[in-house]
């Protein structure tokens, strides 16, 4: 027993004087500006789910399927449940460690030819200090990965959220655009008849009946386009919430059109950002891993210390069944002298890595500013342009009405009537794209600034970032 004590002693004194210190990384302050600075400012609305704002009862029932369905946010979930198993699994480190052992054999005697049965059965068990501190660092490094995992579902549902609704606007621009296919050809028809009157008449010429007869063909031609965008909308739509793309998704055949956008959550400040975006909150677990893994290399510049032990019983032949009882208890030190510089260049490569991580998030955090600016920008131009097509589509359509009206009486060519015909076309399929495009904004502006999805808690799950300390 005595020299268990000397060691046991030794290694305590090393341990006083040698822990490493583990590093401790947050996230690095930056220099953010007050607010943003688009003019733009969303109006309020009722209600934290932005999706709400829209004030479509089928976009809200299609994003909250999603987040229950999709198997994107089932399978972050999933990877959650194996971080916190393998935080488990670190935490057991620190325990004292109890396996059993049995073994049976028979000595053969050459000499006099006897042989005896022997057997033993025992416990083996082991117990690790820490001395050195790199437990402690594995599992503050696994905690941070768990943490980052959590974090990782609530994004999961942010970018799961925002493609609901983009996919669901252009599903509406496509069937907005087949009923403006619909009226443009019915408008160019009336055109082809009049222009065919008159060249039956002899009033016209036949070049005039085919350059009608051409417009009329070329807008009909968009319709396969606009059914393929549609159907991509759709198929994207059964993948967001989980199910097969030949499913039909039981849309119902409203006249709602583009939804239009009243009122949600407030935008926030650039400082909110930190802690509402979870892919931030993700680069800040990844920082805190990896400072983490630093005390990780640290810890192996320090003696370590195991202290194993056995109990068994020994018995030789069938009746001594307790012929001997044996009981161990050691100290294993391990003192690190020269190893060529290897666990030093560990140590600086663990540094170097953390310093990566610290510039990963300052990217992520610059690249969201982006992402928000021009998101409150691009709202404010495409509300603009909406104003502007609004008015050409208002001077489009007189023209129209007296190019017609100019004609009939043969006091115009056609040339100027079908190309007063084409701007109204396409003033009206512009105003179309632009109200999907002002929608689409909005929606990528309340993702941009990490609008909560009401996240609920999984059954046996911690919230994002909630995640015990024990």
């Amino acid at each position: 027993m005595k020299p268990f004590l000397l060691s046991f002693a030794m290694a305590a004194g090393l341990s006083a004087c040698a822990a490493p210190d583990r590093p401790v990384l947050s996230a690095p302050a930056m220099s953010l500006p007050d607010d943003f600075a688009a003019a733009y400012r969303p109006p309020a609305g009722e209600g934290e789910l932005w999706w709400k704002g829209f004030n479509d009862s089928e976009l809200n029932r299609l994003v909250e399927r999603a987040l229950a369905q999709n198997l994107g946010i089932a399978g972050s979930r999933e990877r959650l449940r194996s971080a916190l198993a393998l935080l488990d699994a670190e935490r057991s480190d620190r325990r004292p460690q109890i396996d059993g052992f049995g073994e049976a054999g028979i000595d053969a005697g050459l000499g006099d030819g006897g042989s005896d049965l022997r057997a033993a059965a025992g416990l083996l068990g082991s117990f690790n200090p820490d001395i050195n501190g790199r437990l402690s660092a594995e599992i503050e490094r696994q905690l941070s990965l768990t943490r980052g995992a959590a974090y990782q579902i609530a994004d999961a549902r942010r970018l799961v959220a925002a493609s609901v609704a983009l996919a669901y606007i252009e599903l509406k621009r496509s069937e907005e655009r087949l009923d403006l296919l619909a009226q443009s050809s019915d408008l160019q028809e009336r055109t082809l008849n009049i222009v065919t009157l008159r060249y039956e008449a002899g009033l016209s010429a036949n070049l005039d009946v085919r350059r009608a007869a051409a417009d009329l063909a070329r807008t009909q031609a968009q319709r396969g386009l606009i059914e393929l965008s549609r159907a991509d909308a759709l198929n994207s739509l059964s993948v967001l919430v989980g199910e097969p793309a030949s499913d039909p998704l039981l849309l119902p055949d409203d006249d709602g059109g583009i939804p239009q956008f009243a009122g949600g959550p407030p935008r926030g400040m650039p400082a909110d950002l930190a802690r509402r975006r979870p892919d931030l909150l993700v680069a800040e677990a990844d920082l805190a891993a990896a400072a983490a893994a630093i005390g990780i290399e640290r810890a192996d510049l320090y003696p370590s210390l195991v202290i194993p032990g056995q109990i068994g019983l020994d018995a030789l032949g069938p009746l001594d069944i307790l012929s001997s009882v044996l009981g161990t208890l050691t100290a294993a030190l391990d003192i690190p002298i020269f190893d060529g510089g290897r666990r030093r260049a560990e140590v600086r490569s663990a540094e170097a890595l953390a310093e990566a991580s610290l510039y990963d998030y300052r990217q992520t955090l610059l690249q969201i500013l982006a992402e928000v600016e021009t998101s409150l920008v691009a709202i404010q131009s495409y509300k603009d342009r909406l104003d502007a097509l609004a008015d050409a589509i208002d001077q489009s359509e007189v023209a129209y009405n007296q190019s017609n009206a100019l004609y009939r009486e043969g006091l115009t060519s056609l040339f100027e009537v079908l190309d007063v015909q084409r701007q109204l076309i396409s003033s009206r399929q512009d105003y179309v794209d632009a109200q999907a495009q002002l929608a689409s904004a909005i929606v990528r502006m309340y993702s941009a600034v990490g609008a909560p999805t009401d996240m609920p808690r999984d059954e046996g799950l911690p919230i994002a970032g909630e995640v015990p300390m024990e």
